[in-house]
């Protein structure tokens, strides 16, 4: 395409898009000083006149693959709206105040439209039309600013709605908006409802404001990626935690002749994995072993430490089932985990327990390590704590002392073992819920059975809301009110989240 110059004095020919970086004061010359005649060429800044289309009236040659490329820009850029968010329409008021003109708009030019982000002086039903005669599109094929003094000197402008509808176009000035990668996307438009001439410091400033939306658009680009990426991170740091826990947790309680077990684990943090650990195993001849415990920390530390606690109470509860001895045993393998370590040492509370089948129910021993009561709910309704006296923190003390307890478990009585983060937990008063409001909220409920039991606590987890701030644990045990009569129920394990 060739480029014709012009005197410095001279003024931009109608639909010049006008290269600003070297115009000077000859923006403000007068129509009086135009060139007579094209042949008259002169130092000073280039212009690219109406004749940048072919004598057939067609656009320059755009590549395909270019094209391509910028739609898919377009496409990439476009969706990036901010809700409650004006920095577009800010950018057309000031646009519109530094020309002292009524309309401005910001637009986007996609394969058959010029699409409005923002309109100043101008409904929305006026603010985007076709490709095929819009001038917003003539921006995106030019380099520099694209002016239209006049658009009734210029055929291409005259196609137009604006310029031959409402509201009457006479003057047109466009930035292109180019991205980083130097795609244009669309343009900072200003228009006018009477020809006339722009300032060299005002299409210059046309330029900045096109480039503050190009800004804009990358740092809503490079922030919509970002949370993107934490998503997938996010995702699949709960991917993980989730298959993690469910290592540490069994898959399934067994079936107990008799017996009626159940377990949940509602954590609090999806991506984060607990310590929270429960099982339920055979021994030897009839008699069964059941633990629950909560080992300090939380994450990867915690996770190893919560699969060598349950391992050790299994594999010591098959060397001596006795319970005290059991909790023993993993004192002291925590204790040697801990040798000649510099970091805090690895510490955990515990109840361990032995079923031994008794006439219509089981006899239960349990011992525990600085936890929490079980709750033992009778087939009348009452509510006992089950807590041996004294047990202390298993693996930080010198010579910790454990203790057991002996009861039954009869026809009709449910059994509830829990982890601290459910009576740690804060009431809507801002008060702890403690063994007592637990043990006064299952008497209320009245819970029959070990699956009741579980419903129960899912409910008051879900009643306590934001005040439960730790994962917990629960396994609940029971003996159908007429074990001999009703037919024995699969055994389950839920794992819930909440």
């Amino acid at each position: 395409m060739a480029w014709l110059a012009r005197p410095a004095s001279a003024t931009a020919l109608p639909c010049a898009p006008v290269d600003d970086s070297r115009l000077g004061a000859a923006g403000t010359q007068g129509p009086g000083q135009r060139l007579r005649r094209i042949g008259q060429i002169a130092p000073g800044p280039c212009v690219r006149p109406c004749t940048a289309r072919s004598e057939a009236g067609k656009e320059p040659d755009v590549s395909t693959a270019d094209e391509t490329r910028r739609l898919a820009a377009v496409r990439r850029y476009a969706s990036l709206d901010a809700p409650g968010d004006d920095a577009f329409g800010r950018v057309t008021s000031l646009a519109a105040r530094i020309f002292h003109a009524p309309i401005a708009t910001v637009t986007l030019v996609d394969d058959e439209w010029v699409r409005c982000k923002a309109a100043h002086g101008l409904p929305p039903r006026l603010c985007q039309g076709s490709r095929a005669v819009s001038l917003g599109a003539a921006a995106v094929t030019h380099d520099g600013v694209y002016v239209v003094p006049d658009t009734s000197a210029d055929p291409r402008a005259s196609a137009d709605p604006l310029v031959r509808g409402e509201p009457g176009v006479r003057f047109y000035a466009a930035a292109p908006i180019v991205t980083s990668d130097g795609h244009r996307l669309g343009s900072v438009n200003v228009m006018d409802t009477r020809p006339r001439q722009a300032t060299s410091e005002q299409l210059a400033s046309l330029r900045d404001l096109a480039a503050l939306v190009a800004g804009e658009l990358e740092l809503r680009l490079t922030a919509s990626r970002t949370v993107a990426a934490e998503r997938e991170l996010r995702a699949g740091a709960e991917r993980l935690a989730r298959t993690l826990q469910r290592t540490l947790l069994p898959p399934a309680l067994p079936r107990v002749p008799g017996l009626h077990a159940a377990a949940a684990y509602h954590p609090v943090s999806a991506d984060e994995v607990g310590g929270d650990f429960y099982d339920l195993f055979p021994l030897d001849g009839d008699r069964w072993g059941f633990f629950l415990g909560d080992v300090c920390g939380k994450g990867a530390d915690a996770a190893a430490l919560t699969s060598l606690v349950r391992y050790t109470l299994r594999a010591a509860a098959v060397y001596d089932p006795d319970p005290c001895a059991v909790l023993a045993n993993l004192d002291a393998v925590l204790q040697q985990e801990h040798a000649g370590s510099t970091a805090p040492p690895p510490y955990c509370t515990a109840v361990f327990g032995v079923l031994e089948p008794d006439r219509d129910g089981f006899t239960v021993t349990l011992a525990g390590g600085g936890h929490p009561p079980a709750l033992m709910v009778r087939t009348g309704g009452s509510i006992e704590a089950v807590h041996p006296e004294g047990g202390q923190l298993i693996g930080i003390l010198r010579d910790p002392y454990f203790a057991q307890v002996r009861t039954r478990l009869n026809a009709g009585d449910a059994l509830l073992l829990y982890t601290d983060g459910l009576i740690e937990a804060r009431t809507e008063a801002g008060a702890r819920l403690d063994e007592e409001g637990l043990a006064a909220y299952l008497a209320a409920a009245a819970p029959a059975t070990a699956d009741d039991l579980l419903t129960a606590v899912h409910k008051l987890i879900a009643a306590l809301g934001e005040g439960v701030s730790d994962d917990t644990a629960v396994l609940a045990l029971s003996v159908p009110a007429y074990s001999t009569a009703v037919p024995l129920q699969e055994s389950w394990c839920s794992m819930t989240t909440t």
